[in-house]
């Protein structure tokens, strides 16, 4: 059978040999026609153009051989140079040998050895050979790149050189006589130069990668100074054949000589055809260099404004990050180098700055410095752009940190910008770590996949919360954040600061030395982690119960263990309780004034303690303290006994006093692992009291019962559930505002409603997202419900049903609409009864022409509020921290004057927080989210700093992990005496860890700062208990009670009133001065009066009470500090507030529902004191 597919098909009748020749593509139909595509012209001229200019790789290949045939001419040239005679010239032969010896005659010139040379023949072989490829080659690049115009191509500089060059050599082969004719071969390094600058930019089109215009302009003009300079040795060479005969070594040393207007006239050119030469070249020399120049330096100029580049080379080998900013201030700047370099392993690292903007004066100035010149590069740029993260090597950084300009007036917009920033990064560099700061909460989900994240209005608004619960959180969380050296004010400058002299009582001297100090030192403490096994600290706790662990770890080293992680959990548990079980493998995170690896230990000797454990009561010494050796970092603690003392040795117990006997309070010991009889005693659930199991019939009128559990509306995504109360069913939006009566309630003020704690006021311009991270903190679960202080905000703009949504659900949360500005709006609000005011930053005044003048409105709206209302606690917070300053301004104090002083001194000393000292930010009054930005930067050193201060926030709640409270010092409390004694009764009683102490002192003034309020009047009713001025209360209720703390002071006000009464007019000398200085105090008296009726007017308008208004008192004297993990010594002192860390009491399920005081629980029997109030 016959395979038809092998059949051979006829022969067409119309297809033609050619046809046949070229295949039999077209046989099987008749109706298809090949077609060919090129991406040219398929023909000859346009194949070799492709070859010659086209191709980046084929065209590189030719220059380069084109730069090689003009380097080679040159150097044939140098050849024939050297080994020419001007004596053997062909014309010259018939004429005698001396006539080049005879003297030189000016004005006669011998042509014969400028026309002349003398040529080899293999030279001339070679010569020819190059002369006649380099004209082939130019005549072939002509004919591909003629475009029409034929005398373009001919006029052309470097056609005409190669002319010049390469047709001599050409003419001599047909005519021998010309063989030693001079040609002008040197002129070929012009078109050898030529050739370069298109061997570059055909590299660079060959390697896909754009150019550098500086390299390419420092090419030309070192290539155009060569040039020029080799002209003009071998011009001057050859012309000076007929004069001096000068070598190339001669014209080389009169050509340097020349060109760098030295002149020293030992070489010179005898003849008029070199010398006009040397005209010429200087004038060429000064057309095209400065033009070189002038676009070098424009280069120059534009490059350091742009950055330049950060070298792939230095990013193999060494370790840098990326700073992603929007615009970058010197502020900004300053806090992420201080920070970012203060870590010791980080001091090699190098900082790229990229941003769009261009560098500002105080920034370069800044950069200048040889400290940060070395490490820090700026670089104009976009993130956005691959080019720029090509230029800053973001694929080899070690971490980028992009932040947000929370100058904008549109923050949303802002937030926008910083995300697309991120997406960017990590489209680019996908193994890059991010750490990003946001601004609002609701972008935060957009940048999940970022390694570290910093919510600027999340934090702002949970610590001003906790602000109002805990005070001065906000410097508490600042102060551990940074990294401090543990700052110290010397007394002694701060003596001359404040111009205070001896006269003085000496008491008042120690009591503000020692604040500063105790102050200074205590703020130098950071958190630090270490694994347990491999740790001194920890390592002996192993198996045994947490609060064990901190407590005889603060015992023994003086530091504060305050939370842990499993190995194989990511999550940090903060106190997670006493029966918690400490493991090898777990990470400790401690709070010390250094870390473990740079401290040093040292055994106290044996016989020492022996001789100390004989003595019947030690006080404060028998406690650790710390022992700073060095200054930079290392810390020697003096190891005390290892042993478990027991709860009835006589360092914890009370003194007794007059010999009075009986059994005295003691504190039970902490156990090593708690059993279920012990935790029960000590009430683990200590937040459960009366009103969290039954409610009061009080309670159930008013409709207080509330319940536990998840709010059920988020204003924005990603917030972290909190277990809170909440009501059964929402309130009304009509009832939620608070000056206005509904049908559901008729109240229209504050006072109306009745509320038996005090209130919360927050003053915010707009109820943007953030704010509901207010309130979660204070409606959290572990909050008692008596405790729970009423919320109302006081918003500029009516807030978003979304919002209202949110809080409906919270007890007692109430907003209105009015501003801070408005007297009557503040009274409505019940500012009156409030127990604090927060003023939140304007967004719209945070953008203004002046930086610094962006908190100027808020700064003046709070000082009219410490004026009218003097005893209301006011939290602000503000843009810059510079600003903190101007915070409750007193022009004449010069105890504020001192205190600025000494920061200004501590800005020198290179202080990270140089306003540490300020009163206003000690107490906790002010702060700045900025300050929070090292937060993000201690981070990259330090990945769990952000865990830990939200979980200190209240921001995220991890089951099993403890909360951030407080708890007051009465005088009930006081025969604890030492913070290491408090230690041992939380750890014993509650499961507490106590992390710091809030203290409040009273400000010690001189005369001259003093505000005497005494009028005539009082003297009379103080006549009688003059004798009592020098007994010092713990109760001061009055403005002039703390002139009682300073008997000098009493006496000459007191004196001053009876001259005054009996109207004796003796003023001379300083008593005149005091005299009028007392009539100035009068003055602000009678002006706080003024004040005080203005106020009260106003209340009687609005049909409110003013009683509440009179009960008010002024603290204005106080001064308020925060002792971080003091000392264990550290005496505890009246209305002392204790920071502490308390377990979750929702780890433990109580046995029984047996009602409970928040109080410590005593072993000691049956003794009066069993249980004392805390």
């Amino acid at each position: 059978m016959v395979d038809l597919d092998s059949e051979v098909p006829p022969l067409p009748p119309r297809y033609r040999f050619r046809d046949l020749l070229l295949g039999d593509q077209g046989w099987q139909s008749d109706d298809r026609v090949q077609v060919e595509f090129y991406m040219n012209e398929n023909t000859f001229k346009e194949r070799l153009k492709l070859f010659f200019i086209k191709n980046q790789r084929s065209s590189l290949r030719i220059r380069l051989f084109n730069f090689s045939l003009k380097l080679l001419s040159c150097f044939l040239y140098i050849i024939r140079v050297l080994l020419d005679d001007p004596t053997q010239g062909r014309e010259c032969k018939e004429l005698n040998r001396d006539c080049y010896n005879q003297n030189y005659t000016p004005g006669t010139i011998d042509w014969s050895p400028i026309i002349w040379v003398n040529r080899s023949l293999p030279l001339w072989g070679l010569q020819v050979s190059v002369a006649l490829i380099s004209l082939f080659e130019t005549l072939l690049l002509s004919y591909l790149s003629y475009k029409g115009n034929i005398w373009e191509q001919i006029l052309r500089i470097p056609f005409l050189l190669e002319i010049i060059n390469a047709v001599p050599f050409i003419i001599t082969i047909f005519w021998p006589v010309l063989r030693n004719l001079f040609i002008p071969v040197f002129l070929n390094c012009w078109l050898a130069k030529h050739a370069l600058e298109n061997m570059i930019n055909d590299l660079h089109r060959a390697i896909q990668r754009t150019q550098s215009a500086m390299f390419n302009q420092v090419l030309i003009l070192i290539s155009t100074l060569l040039c020029l300079i080799f002209t003009c040795i071998c011009g001057i060479q050859h012309l000076e054949r007929a004069g001096n005969k000068l070598t190339l070594f001669d014209s080389l040393y009169f050509c340097i000589v020349t060109f760098s207007t030295v002149g020293f006239g030992d070489v010179t050119p005898k003849i008029w055809p070199s010398k006009l030469l040397v005209v010429i070249m200087i004038c060429v020399a000064l057309v095209v260099l400065p033009i070189q120049f002038e676009q070098l330096a424009y280069l120059w100029m534009e490059r350091q404004k742009s950055g330049g580049n950060y070298s792939r080379h230095r990013a193999q080998t060494e370790k840098h990050v990326v700073l992603c900013v929007s615009s970058l201030k010197i502020d900004l700047l300053m806090d992420f180098l201080n920070e970012f370099y203060a870590h010791p392993r980080l001091q090699d690292y190098y900082v790229v700055i990229l941003c769009p903007t261009e560098m500002d004066a105080q920034v370069r100035r800044v950069l200048q410095i040889p400290m940060w010149s070395q490490r820090v590069i700026y670089l104009q740029g976009s993130a956005l752009k691959d080019q720029d993260l090509l230029r800053a090597k973001m694929d080899d950084a070690e971490a980028c940190f992009i932040l947000s300009s929370r100058c904008e007036v549109d923050r949303t917009a802002a937030d926008h910008q910083t995300i697309l920033r991120a997406w960017a990064v990590k489209d680019f560099a996908p193994n890059c770590p991010l750490y990003v700061q946001i601004l609002k909460p609701e972008n935060k989900f957009h940048i999940k996949f970022a390694d570290h994240v910093v919510c600027e209005e999340e934090f702002k608004y949970a610590m001003l919360a906790l602000n109002c619960i805990c005070p001065a959180t906000s410097t508490l969380i600042t102060l551990l954040v940074h990294t401090s050296r543990g700052q110290t004010a010397p007394w002694e400058a701060f003596r001359q600061l404040t111009g205070t002299k001896q006269t003085l009582n000496r008491d008042s001297q120690q009591s503000s030395e020692q604040w500063q100090k105790m102050y200074g030192r205590c703020s130098g403490n950071e958190v630090f982690h270490i694994n347990l096994e491999e740790s001194t600290f920890f390592a002996e706790y192993e198996g045994k119960s947490f609060t064990y662990a901190s407590f005889h770890a603060h015992k023994k080293f003086g530091v504060c263990l305050i939370g842990v992680r499993k190995e194989d959990n990511k999550n940090i548990l903060l106190n997670p309780g006493p029966r918690y079980i400490m493991s090898s493998t777990d990470i400790c995170f401690y709070i010390n004034i250094t870390k473990e690896e740079n401290s040093a230990f040292k055994k106290q000797e044996k016989h020492r303690k022996r001789h100390e454990s004989k003595l019947s009561y030690h006080g404060a010494s028998r406690l650790p303290v710390h022992s700073i050796i060095a200054s930079m970092g290392t810390v020697a603690i003096d190891l005390q006994d290892t042993g478990c003392r027991t709860s009835s040795g006589p360092t914890l117990a009370l003194p007794s006093e007059g010999g009075k006997e009986g059994r005295r309070p003691s504190i039970a010991p902490v156990l090593e692992v708690a059993d279920s009889s012990s935790l029960q005693a000590c009430d683990l659930l200590s937040d459960q009291s009366e009103d969290e199991t039954t409610p009061s019939d009080d309670e159930i009128s008013a409709g207080f019962e509330y319940a536990k559990g998840y709010p059920p509306y988020s204003p924005y995504i990603g917030s972290s559930p909190t277990f809170c109360h909440l009501l059964h069913e929402k309130v009304p939006f009509c009832c939620l505002r608070l000056d206005k009566g509904c049908q559901h309630n008729y109240y229209e003020d504050a006072k109306a409603y009745g509320f038996k704690n005090k209130l919360i006021i927050v003053a915010a311009e707009t109820a943007g997202n953030g704010l509901y991270n207010f309130i979660v903190p204070l409606r959290a679960y572990y909050r008692p419900k008596k405790e729970l202080n009423p919320i109302v905000l006081l918003l500029d703009n009516p807030p978003d049903m979304h919002f209202l949504d949110a809080i409906c659900w919270f007890p007692m949360v109430y907003y209105m609409v009015g501003s801070i500005d408005n007297l009557d709006d503040l009274l409505r609000c019940g500012v009156t009864f409030a127990a604090n005011m927060v003023v939140v930053d304007k967004e719209s005044t945070m953008s203004a022409e002046e930086d610094y003048m962006a908190d100027a409105k808020t700064i003046v709206n709070v000082q009219t509020l410490f004026r009218l209302f003097s005893s209301l606690s006011i939290i602000t917070e503000l843009t810059h921290p510079a600003n903190m300053r101007f915070m409750q301004f007193r022009a004449k104090d010069c105890y504020s004057l001192a205190l600025s002083k000494l920061e200004k001194k501590e800005r020198e000393k290179g202080s990270n927080l140089a306003f540490m000292f300020r009163l206003p930010f000690a107490a906790g009054r002010v702060f700045s989210i900025s300050m929070l930005d090292t937060l993000l930067y201690q981070s990259f050193v330090k990945d769990y700093m952000i865990s830990i201060t939200r979980l200190l926030l209240g921001l995220d709640t991890t089951p099993g992990s403890g909360f951030l409270c407080s708890m007051k010092i009465t005088e009930e409390d006081l025969w604890i005496r030492t913070y290491a004694r408090l230690y041992q009764k939380l750890c014993s009683s509650t499961g507490d860890i106590p992390i710091g102490v809030y203290r409040t002192e009273s400000q010690k003034l001189t005369t001259s700062e003093s505000q005497i309020s005494i009028s005539v009047e009082e003297w009379e009713d103080t006549k009688d208990t003059r004798d009592q001025v020098n007994y010092r209360s713990n109760h001061r209720n009055s403005t002039s009670s703390d002139q009682s703390d300073h008997p000098l002071l009493r006496r000459k006000s007191m004196q001053w009133a009876r001259r005054l009464s009996r109207r004796v007019p003796r003023h001379s000398g300083k008593t005149a001065e005091r005299i009028s200085q007392q009539r100035m105090n009068l003055y602000r008296r009678s002006e706080r009066q003024e004040l005080a009726e203005l106020v009260k007017n106003r209340m009687k308008h609005l049909g409110l009470s003013p009683a509440g208004y009179d009960e008010m008192n002024d603290h204005q004297n106080n001064l308020s500090y925060i002792l971080i993990n003091p000392s264990p010594d550290t005496r505890l002192e009246l209305n002392d507030i204790v920071y502490l860390i308390r377990p979750d009491p929702l780890a433990y399920v109580p046995n029984t529902a047996s009602s409970r005081k928040d109080s410590f629980c005593n072993t000691v029997g049956q003794d009066t004191r069993e249980e004392t109030q805390l």
